[in-house]
């Protein structure tokens, strides 16, 4: 159905108009931010209304389109349909309400800067780049062509590269400049491949919306011919190291750890899964010959990223980068899903990203309270006992770890029950001997994940407080319930009411990943 105003255009424009209302708006920080969570939080909201009527399954178009058909690029759809929406939900609410809580975080940061004798950019700038990289990112959710998906992947990268060159921690610049060739040479990949794409298909459109239906082009073989495989190759690579997928994940761990923790809070959850909405949306359909010949290597590649991240997880002692790191190990859980090529793993993997995205927003925000209101303090061995004095982060990380794990009343228990549907559906028909191997590849990765959760959750929160935590004077009844907290307390809350009002998720999701399953032949 086509909206009636045009709602997703000014799910994007309002946020960087806001910004640069920011830029002028000088100590008048607190404004900015509340103004900027409003203006983020419209897509989440709208898409939730069109969940409840329904309008979701069939998709919902905006009537603005830009036509660049006579130029050989095609048409800029914004839509959001089943397989988006979970997207454009995580994207919104993680954004909308991070904004809120960069208050206090990023005040106590730049003046930490100041202390150590930098003069860094005002709130205005930051909340200006704060809403160019997240209005981008909702651009990418709602693309319907692979340029326009391009633009605001780019858009992302500058606004994400500048944030944590002008407000990281450690050796920022060279930790930004690392996360920008890296991401830059996958956007060159995916654009190469893009490129050699649409100027032999004369255009970059890939999703076609008409009046009563949302359809797909024709894959790129009956175009390319046996050009298709070197296409694909440069798109699937591009995607994958934006993925962080194990073996092209060597950029994650640095960027996220030390990015400021309101930006690591989108990075984590939102940017990077974005990836593997785009494999589904536009790799998949374009290519399904390549994924059905390459089903079992990406099965086996999705298992291998879950359990080394978890893995190295493990081993981690800064809170910030045992986070990075999970957050490879998660994106192995969407890989998987894909790779099934089965509605119930598109499905599950798409619905994983919206898990993700609360889940790991509550623990990077965990992390930065204790960073703004503990001096820094990030190291685990350091830490100990720390629910005795904040109880309430302490019940929000708990859930936040329920999610990646995939525990009721987490909206991660479904995601994980639809990507391991997907698996078994995928391999229905192999041998006792590989289904043997299969299951145990999952359990091996499903309690690598609950053990780096589990593990971390009673180091950091559980026996007795902490000799280093008692000189920084935290004491039982040391939390205070400020609005900085109630925000990580609140995105815990949304994740689990998401557990619960899941029934019009699925009915939009379903149709959704059996179109694009019906595409594979």
């Amino acid at each position: 159905m086509e909206a009636g105003i045009p709602i997703w255009w000014i799910s994007v424009l309002l946020p960087i108009l806001v910004g640069l209302l920011a830029l002028t708006r000088r100590g008048e920080a607190k404004l900015m931010g509340w103004v900027s969570a409003i203006s983020l939080l419209i897509p989440g909201a709208a898409v939730f209304a069109y969940w409840l009527k329904g309008d979701i399954k069939a998709g919902v178009v905006d009537p603005l389109v830009i036509d660049l058909s006579k130029h050989g690029i095609g048409k800029f759809y914004m839509l959001v349909d089943g397989l988006s929406a979970p997207i454009v939900v995580g994207i919104s609410i993680v954004s909308g309400l991070v904004a809120i809580y960069s208050l206090k975080y990023m005040l106590t940061r730049i003046e930490e800067m100041v202390d150590e004798g930098e003069t860094p950019p005002s709130m205005g700038a930051y909340y200006f780049l704060y809403n160019l990289f997240a209005a981008s990112m909702l651009g990418m959710a709602f693309s319907s062509n692979l340029i326009e998906f391009f633009v605001f992947l780019e858009l992302s990268l500058v606004s994400s590269f500048l944030l944590i060159a002008y407000y990281g921690y450690g050796d920022r610049r060279k930790i930004s400049l690392l996360y920008f060739i890296w991401t830059h040479v996958a956007g060159a990949l995916f654009l190469v491949g893009v490129l050699y794409y649409g100027i032999h298909a004369g255009s970059f459109d890939v999703v076609r919306v008409t009046p009563t239906e949302i359809t797909y082009v024709a894959p790129a073989y009956t175009i390319l011919a046996a050009g298709a495989k070197l296409a694909a190759a440069l798109i699937i690579i591009g995607l994958f190291i934006k993925m962080a997928v194990v073996g092209v994940h060597m950029w994650l761990p640095y960027a996220h750890a030390e990015a400021p923790t309101p930006i690591s809070a989108l990075l984590s959850p939102n940017l990077i899964g974005i990836a593997g909405y785009a494999l589904v949306r536009f790799a998949l359909p374009l290519f399904p010959d390549v994924f059905v010949s390459l089903r079992d290597y990406l099965v086996a590649l999705g298992l291998a990223t879950i359990i080394y991240g978890g893995l190295v997880a493990l081993k981690q002692t800064d809170f910030k980068r045992l986070l990075a790191y999970s957050s490879v190990s998660q994106m192995g859980y969407l890989l998987l899903g894909i790779a099934t090529l089965t509605a119930y793993g598109i499905g599950g993997a798409m619905l994983h990203y919206l898990s993700h995205a609360f889940g790991k927003a509550v623990l990077f925000m965990t992390a930065g309270v204790f960073i703004t209101e503990l001096h820094g303090l990030r190291d685990i061995t350091r830490m100990g006992g720390l629910a005795r004095a904040y109880p309430l982060t302490a019940a929000a990380a708990l859930l936040g770890f329920m999610h990646l794990v995939g525990m009721p009343p987490s909206l991660g228990m479904w995601s994980e029950i639809l990507i391991t549907l997907g698996v078994v559906k995928a391999y229905a028909g192999a041998t006792t001997g590989q289904l043997v191997v299969l299951a145990i590849a999952l359990i091996i990765a499903f309690t690598i994940s609950a053990a780096y959760a589990f593990i971390t959750m009673r180091r950091i929160f559980y026996g007795q407080l902490s000799s280093d935590a008692e000189k920084l004077g935290v004491k039982p009844g040391f939390e205070v319930l400020d609005t900085f907290k109630a925000i990580v307390v609140l995105v815990a809350i949304i994740g689990v009411f998401y557990f619960i009002a899941i029934t019009p998720v699925m009915d939009s999701l379903k149709p959704a990943s059996e179109v694009i399953v019906s595409l594979l032949g």
